[in-house]
C-alpha cells in the first residue's frame, strides 16, 4: 500500500482518480475543500478528520454493488473493535452513530463493457470537535462521541487492509 498525503485537497476522490492504473494507492489528505459524498452532496472536511481514497484493482463488474455497502460494513467493524460503538449503516453508504453520521462511503467506477477503475473514498469524522450550526443535529465525530482524540493513521490502517483482504 503506498499512501500519497496531502495537507489540502479538493477532493482525495477526484486526485485518487489520476491514479487509476497503481491499484491500492491510497490518497489521504487534512482537510478537503470541495469534498463530495453520493449526488456530489458537499462533505464537511475539516482539519481533524480522516479523509481518503483508495484505488482499487480492476474489479469485475458484477462486484460493483457491494463496494460501498462492503466499505460502509469495514469501517462500522473498525469503530466497533476499537471503540465499541455499536455503529448503524443507513444504506447505502452512511455510518452512524447515536443516530448522527460519522462516515460516508462513496464509491465511483468508470465503467464501458468492463470495470476500467474503481476508487473508494472514506470520509470519517475522527478528531472533530464541533460542526456547523447547519450541521450540529445530523454529524458526530469519533471525539465528541469519546470525548478524546482517536489515532488516524491506526484507523485508517485497518480500514484498508480490512478492504484489501475482503476483496
Amino acid at each position: 500500500m503506498k499512501v500519497l498525503h496531502f495537507k489540502t485537497v479538493p477532493s482525495t476522490n477526484a486526485i485518487a482518480k489520476k491514479y487509476k492504473k497503481a491499484p491500492w494507492t491510497v490518497i489521504l489528505a487534512d482537510e478537503q475543500v470541495s469534498g463530495y459524498g453520493k449526488g456530489k452532496r458537499f462533505w464537511y472536511s475539516p482539519k481533524g478528520g480522516l479523509y481518503f481514497s483508495i484505488v482499487l484493482p480492476k474489479t469485475k463488474i458484477e462486484d460493483l454493488q457491494i463496494l460501498t455497502i462492503s466499505s460502509a460494513f469495514i469501517v462500522a467493524k473498525v469503530l466497533k473493535e476499537n471503540f465499541s460503538f455499536s455503529p448503524l449503516i443507513k444504506l447505502p453508504n452512511d455510518v452512524l452513530i447515536n443516530q448522527r453520521k460519522v462516515c460516508g462511503v462513496l464509491v465511483e467506477n468508470v465503467v464501458s463493457k468492463d470495470v476500467k477503475s474503481s476508487v473508494i473514498g472514506i470520509g470519517l469524522n475522527t478528531n472533530i470537535k464541533s460542526f456547523p450550526d447547519n450541521l450540529k443535529n445530523k454529524a458526530t465525530s469519533l471525539e465528541i462521541e469519546l470525548k478524546r482524540k482517536v489515532p488516524n493513521k491506526k484507523i485508517l490502517n485497518q480500514i484498508v487492509n480490512n478492504i484489501r483482504n475482503q476483496l
